[in-house]
């Protein structure tokens, strides 16, 4: 290693020789990457057009600071990117900077992080500085960020399944004088991403926007620049000719504004928009809400048993008698155990073909036993049911298990929740927002988990994000995949049957004349 420099005036000569504002072919960075490290902000975002070099211009601001000795403001950095190729890439332009600004630093190594309570070590790439600092990067689990201390750097945020957890995680470092840097094209409208700009512009957060769109950064030299690394002769028809192109290369104008413009497409982020779902809301669909009582883990099994026969019979019970008995209706159901809600939907199937989500029950830790043991009594209750449905994926499995065996596969679809099964039946969910044939209970709560379903790697699916409720709990969703299910049971063509059952032959019965069970045995059916 050659020798590190702590002196602070050497330091701040670097900084400022790259701040300069002036273009010129000679700098290094062009002015939208100087304005980028010249802001200080605690918390700045950076809504770019894509292969703008913004990325690289933070890890040179990283490099200056890892660099630096505590004194003068040194600190550690970490990377958090959507892949290990992007990782690898600003750990590599890190190294790069570092050469070019003659600073100490080690060889890019490959290191274990050890996170508690996970099973296995994840590998993340590493320098060190002769200052005592590191730049390292991470994935995109919040739960790496837990322990450490230093700047956070989000990259392509739009398309994290985590950003609002990670943004937490990391705006908790700011508490002993860290920053936290978000960099990322757009991913639509309702995105977490798009929502954290407009909550920075409408100052309900504070914090800094940067806006990069293509034409921006070709002002800026951007073009200039291409021509000066290809070795090629600039004009402006030339560039002109190059953004058209650009352009011209995407599908649709909505996508050529979102990729190069700074503009979010409508629809993009959460998969159904919410004006549809408020639409479908209406106050007569019910919701109810259970929690087992503290402590009942050390009950025998009969008293669960009797706690949740008295909550069926007090609350649910009296809500599915209402029920019309001329409708056909289906079970849908997102098992849990403790962390999230076990949320079962009891939907009417119209006349006119129209999902009504008359019921929705919410069970908060309530053992395996007790959910059969409702789900059972919910089913037997319903009139005309005709399909039920479930996510048996994990623990789900036991309950799947468990109808199937009680109501046959003709009736019961125990569902493994696969990118093959949302990306069959979250179109048809859609379709029934989008046409105006589904109707879901107006409850804030209900409302929010159904902007769970994103585009993920191009499938609906339900995202990796949690929102607190508001009884304080987290949510994830729930509602939306017991509503999913709901609606792929409703396609199923089983039916409950409901008999009277047969005396024993043996039996001897004294039977009036208007009695069924003499009839049949007097041969009169």
């Amino acid at each position: 290693m050659s020798e590190f420099r702590t002196d602070l005036t050497d330091i701040s000569a670097s900084v400022n020789a790259i701040l300069n504002s002036e273009f010129s072919p000679e700098d290094v960075l062009l002015g939208y990457q100087k304005r980028w490290i010249a802001d200080d902000s605690i918390l700045k975002v950076a809504e770019k057009s894509r292969r703008t070099g913004l990325t690289w211009a933070e890890a040179c601001d990283a490099t200056l600071t890892g660099a630096m000795s505590r004194d003068a403001g040194g600190r550690n950095t970490f990377y958090v990117g959507s892949s290990k190729d992007m990782a690898r890439e600003f750990i590599d332009a890190c190294a790069m900077w570092a050469r070019a600004f003659n600073y100490a630093v080690s060889e890019i190594v490959e290191e274990e992080l050890i996170i508690e309570n996970e099973r296995t070590d994840i590998l993340t790439f590493v320098i060190y500085f002769a200052s005592g600092f590191k730049i390292q990067a991470l994935s995109s689990n919040p739960k790496n960020l837990r322990g450490m201390q230093g700047n956070v750097v989000i990259d392509e945020a739009a398309f994290h399944e985590y950003l609002p957890e990670l943004l937490k995680a990391g705006m908790a470092l700011t508490m002993w004088g860290a920053k936290v840097r978000i960099i990322s094209t757009h991913n639509g409208t309702e995105n977490d991403f798009n929502e954290l700009i407009q909550e920075i512009r409408k100052g309900v957060r504070k914090g800094s926007v940067h806006t990069i769109t293509l034409d921006s950064a070709c002002k800026d030299g951007l073009y200039r620049r291409i021509c000066q690394i290809n070795h090629a002769r600039w004009s402006q028809a030339k560039e002109d000719e190059w953004k058209t192109d650009l352009l011209k290369g995407c599908f649709t104008e909505d996508d050529a504004l979102e990729e190069y413009s700074c503009v979010p497409k409508n629809g993009a982020g959460a998969y159904i928009p919410r004006v549809l779902i408020d639409n479908a809301a209406r106050a007569e669909h019910s919701v109810i809400r259970y929690e087992m009582p503290e402590g009942h883990m050390l009950w025998t099994e009969p008293a669960r048993t009797t706690e949740v026969i008295t909550f069926f019979n007090e609350k649910i019970k009296p809500l599915l008698d209402e029920l019309d008995k001329n409708v056909r209706h289906a079970y849908g159901q997102d098992f849990a155990r403790s962390g999230d809600r076990s949320t079962i939907a009891i939907e009417s199937i119209e006349q006119n073909t129209a999902r009504k989500m008359r019921l929705t029950i919410e069970l908060h830790d309530v053992p395996y036993n007790q959910q059969r043991e409702l789900a059972f009594l919910i089913i037997n209750s319903t009139p005309r049911i005709t399909g039920i449905a479930i996510d048996a994926t994990g623990n789900g499995g036991y309950l799947g298990e468990a109808l199937l065996l009680q109501y046959g596969q003709s009736m019961v679809d125990a569902v493994h929740t696969t990118e093959n099964f949302y990306r069959e039946w979250s179109p048809k969910y859609k379709s029934l927002y989008e046409s105006g044939y589904i109707e879901i209970p107006k409850d804030e709560d209900i409302i929010v988990d159904q902007r769970h379903l994103k585009i993920i790697q191009g499938v609906p699916k339900i995202d990796k994000s949690r929102d607190k409720g508001r009884d304080g709990k987290k949510r994830h969703g729930d509602s939306c995949v017991a509503y999913i299910m709901a609606v792929r049971a409703s396609y199923l063509e089983g039916f409950v049957a409901e008999f009277i059952a047969l005396p024993n032959k043996h039996e001897k019965h004294n039977y009036d004349e208007d009695d069924d069970y003499g009839k049949y045995e007097r041969g009169c059916w």
